[in-house]
């Protein structure tokens, strides 16, 4: 199989889809590129937020699931999220950032050679910070340009994605057999896999715990990981693969965004291929109106009345507002103007 290029998106569970706009918003500093609802779930809101174009590879989504539980942190889970920042200076910035908005965060640390920073939101979901400083692999996204934070310090693309595992030997089976990742460091109970172009956008590193009971799904923690490939014929090429190795799989999945196919090819862990394209740039909004509409794929669009009644209204509006560059030593100001 051709290499999977890296990481495509990662889609988690909040409580409450407005505190999670404002948090990735105000706090972060991503943009909100599509507010639009889970396509299986039509009473679920499908919250997009990525760099400034809403490119592959930059964007982490939520379903806010009605009257969920808590997640159940465990083993045998997708278990962390990470985020790329230009420098290890950025981190700096960002430990500041935390402090002044009280946010639940971790020391710096270097995990494989790269300076990291962990950090939690309101429903404990776990995050990372990874510095690009040394970075020479899958070429990042680019900064919200009318976002909160400064560019030189902004969040710019998906960085590796933690799997928290029991059965070490079946996860390197899944990755390097099946998935086209390489085996390239270890440290301690972790280690990291790489694809494509390898890099912080490509890499999964696997944290082993045979001490921890299963984890479960709510609020809280990832629902899925998506992997980049290309085009279409990559997922049918991919969909051959699935069939020969005998694993169960959805089929191809217009997703009208990009085009998917998802398997469970180790127990609690759903994984998803998806296409870089068509993007989040369509014919319900343009570029400078990104994620303020209730967007809908067309199949959807005459059902419109209906869904409106089912999720609730959240004003997502940005583009008639001003944000300052929230610079640590300034950063006194409001969010916005």
């Amino acid at each position: 199989m051709k290499p999977l290029n890296g990481i495509h998106h990662v889609t988690a569970i909040t409580s409450n889809a407005e505190r999670i706009y404002d948090f990735f918003t105000h706090i972060l500093g991503l943009r909100l590129v599509k507010k639009t609802i889970n396509q299986d779930d039509i009473h679920t809101y499908h919250l997009f937020f990525a760099d400034d174009k809403g490119s592959a590879g930059t964007d982490i989504t939520f379903f806010d699931f009605p009257n969920s539980s808590q997640a159940k942190k465990g083993t045998d889970e997708i278990s962390k999220t990470s985020f790329r920042v230009p420098t290890d200076a950025a981190l700096i910035y960002w430990k500041k950032r935390f402090e002044h908005y009280h946010i639940k965060h971790y020391p710096i640390i270097s995990m494989f050679g790269i300076k990291t920073l962990e950090f939690r939101d309101f429903d404990n979901q776990e995050y990372i910070l990874f510095s690009d400083e040394h970075d020479q692999g899958v070429q990042a996204g680019i900064p919200w340009q009318k976002g909160p934070i400064p560019h030189e310090f902004a969040i710019y693309g998906l960085g590796p994605v933690f799997f928290r595992i029991s059965d070490p030997q079946r996860m390197d089976e899944v990755l390097t057999t099946y998935l086209t990742f390489k085996k390239t460091d270890e440290e301690n109970a972790f280690t990291r896999y790489q694809t494509g172009l390898g890099g912080n956008g490509a890499s999964v590193i696997v944290e082993t715990r045979k001490d921890l009971t299963r984890g479960y799904q709510g609020f809280g923690s990832i629902h899925h990981v998506a992997f980049s490939v290309d085009q279409d014929e990559d997922i049918f090429q991919w969909m051959n693969h699935l069939d020969l190795i005998g694993a169960r799989h959805s089929g191809y999945v217009d997703r009208f965004y990009f085009h998917s196919l998802y398997t469970r090819l180790y127990p609690g862990i759903l994984f998803e291929f998806a296409t870089d394209g068509p993007g989040f740039i369509d014919d319900e909004e343009s570029y400078e109106i990104l994620g303020e509409t209730l967007a809908l794929p067309p199949r959807f669009r005459s059902m419109r009345q209906k869904i409106e009644q089912l999720v609730r209204p959240i004003d997502t509006k940005r583009s008639d507002k001003v944000y300052n560059k929230e610079y640590m030593n300034t950063v006194g100001e409001t969010h916005e103007t």
